[in-house]
């Protein structure tokens, strides 16, 4: 197999499903906005070795997740800078190659000043807009929708649902619950999520990380999921035999057939424990078996990773090529939360267009000509 360059990767076209706005900032503009709000909170004020405090190997392993955003969160605050990071992430998606996303926001998080919710997504997608449109004038095309997220540990789900719904039209492409999972089982938030089915929108659950199959089923069964943040726990019904042969337990099953999508992130999951090590992740197992497996970024920032790196990655690690990494791509323009012909124009006239530039010396011209299974 041709071993592809980074740059190479780098120019693909690219679909993310799962990233957190305020795991993904340019520690750059941390240090920046702390300077502006005079705040000293930061654990380096310097770029480099703030970047290196957050990355630093075993740290989200032994550290609470809210304690490591606590000082993005403080200095997320005010609309400018909700706007400025917005609009970063959108320039930081295209130059990586990105042309759909779908980027998670907690609007509850950023409402400890003066912000009400409406004000804060209002300035997340006016910085999105913004972004897209200078990433443009480089001559990159990047769509990014936004999916509020409302915290498990939190009673207000059904309010940022509704302000999900609010906003559909303007740039809010579905709902989303994250959250520590262990002790805070989505069906507590089961009305927030039958509003948003009777509403006709979109919803996607962080279930599978943290806790396992239980919170899968209630995620799917209960509340509805469309998708699985995450899901990676799904491994844990299925048993890989040492031929390779696989046996699918019930749930499982029912994940496959039904073709829910799973919002996997690889970095992620070695950087938090929830596999040893990249070798052993399923992401090699869910892709043979033919899940809907998706590749994310979850926090670009505190896993040091972006889409292109997640590829390059996982090409060290199973040999991946344009075959398998297309598939990837097609996997998640099919299953993001846009019209059904926004999907198929993207995958037809961006994504394979896009493989196909690089398919000499790779692949019969035949390969790029075949049609997906839906």
């Amino acid at each position: 197999m041709t071993q592809l360059a980074y740059g190479t990767l780098q120019q693909l076209p690219k679909v993310l499903l799962h990233d957190n706005l305020e795991g993904g900032l340019r520690p750059s503009t941390l240090v920046e906005l702390a300077a502006e709000q005079g705040y000293t909170g930061l654990p380096a004020e310097e770029p480099g070795r703030l970047q290196e405090w957050y990355a630093r190997e075993g740290a989200r392993l032994h550290e609470a997740e809210s304690v490591r955003f606590e000082p993005v969160l403080d200095l997320l605050q005010t609309r400018e800078a909700l706007t400025r990071v917005a609009a970063e992430c959108a320039q930081d998606l295209a130059e990586d190659g990105v042309v759909y996303a779908e980027v998670k926001v907690a609007p509850e998080l950023h409402t400890r000043q003066d912000l009400n919710r409406e004000e804060v997504v209002a300035a997340v997608l006016e910085g999105l807009r913004v972004g897209e449109a200078k990433s443009r004038l480089f001559g990159r095309t990047v769509d990014v929708r936004l999916l509020l997220t409302a915290m498990r540990q939190a009673a207000d789900s059904l309010e940022i649902a509704d302000l999900a719904v609010r906003y559909r039209h303007q740039g809010v492409a579905g709902f989303d619950i994250s959250g520590p999972e262990a002790g805070y089982p989505p069906t507590r938030h089961i009305s927030a999520c039958e509003y948003i089915k009777r509403e006709n929108f979109n919803l996607t659950l962080h279930a599978g990380e943290g806790f396992g199959l239980s919170s899968i089923w209630e995620a799917i069964q209960w509340c509805g999921a469309e998708r699985l943040g995450q899901g990676v726990r799904i491994i844990d019904d299925i048993a890989v035999a040492e031929d390779g042969s696989a046996k699918l337990g019930q749930l499982a099953s029912f994940v496959r057939d039904k073709r829910i999508p799973l919002e996997l992130c690889p970095s992620s999951n070695v950087n938090t424990g929830v596999v040893r090590d990249l070798s052993e992740h399923p992401v090699e197992v869910l892709r043979k078996l033919r899940f809907r497996a998706t590749i994310n970024t979850d926090n670009r920032m505190l896993d040091r990773t972006s889409m292109t790196e997640e590829f390059s990655r996982l090409a060290d690690e199973f040999g991946y090529g344009l075959e398998e990494l297309r598939w990837f791509t097609v996997n998640a323009m099919k299953s993001a939360f846009t019209s059904h012909d926004e999907r198929l124009a993207l995958i037809n006239h961006t994504i394979k267009p896009g493989y196909a530039t690089v398919r000499s010396g790779y692949a019969s011209a035949a390969f790029f000509r075949q049609e997906d299974a839906w």
